[in-house]
């Protein structure tokens, strides 16, 4: 007998409850187990706790001046085999911040479709 395969686990940070809200809901929809987080402490609570991640979904600009990549680049130090996507209003922030992960990961600038992260995510995790 095969085990089901595990959902793939995404940890969404965001500090705009609607835009957390509406792509959480819409990645639990695609069968994503979803872990939420509003701003860079709870991101890090989770990836202190959370052993097994497959992909990091983080805004740019977050509350207290901290960055979506200043979340990245400690994230993959422990999980070198973690996805990211950045989204951002301000996607040429992330480009300037001089980050090797802000060259590899995809960018998606808001306003974006769910398509688009769909097609991103599933463009990263197969």
């Amino acid at each position: 007998m095969t085990l089901p395969p595990r959902p793939r686990i995404v940890l969404l940070v965001e500090d705009e409850p609607h835009i957390l809200n509406l792509l959480s809901d819409y990645l639990a929809g695609e069968g994503y187990q979803v872990l939420e987080a509003a701003d860079a402490t709870q991101a890090f609570e989770v990836l202190a706790t959370k052993p097994k991640l497959d992909l990091l979904v983080s805004d740019f600009r977050l509350p207290g001046g901290v960055s979506g990549v200043a979340i990245a680049e400690p994230a993959l130090k422990l999980r070198p085999d973690l996805k990211v996507i950045f989204i951002s209003g301000y996607p040429i922030e992330i480009y300037e911040s001089g980050s090797p992960i802000a060259r590899s990961a995809p960018v998606l600038a808001k306003p974006f479709s769910l398509d688009s992260l769909r097609s991103q995510i599933t463009r990263l995790l197969e």
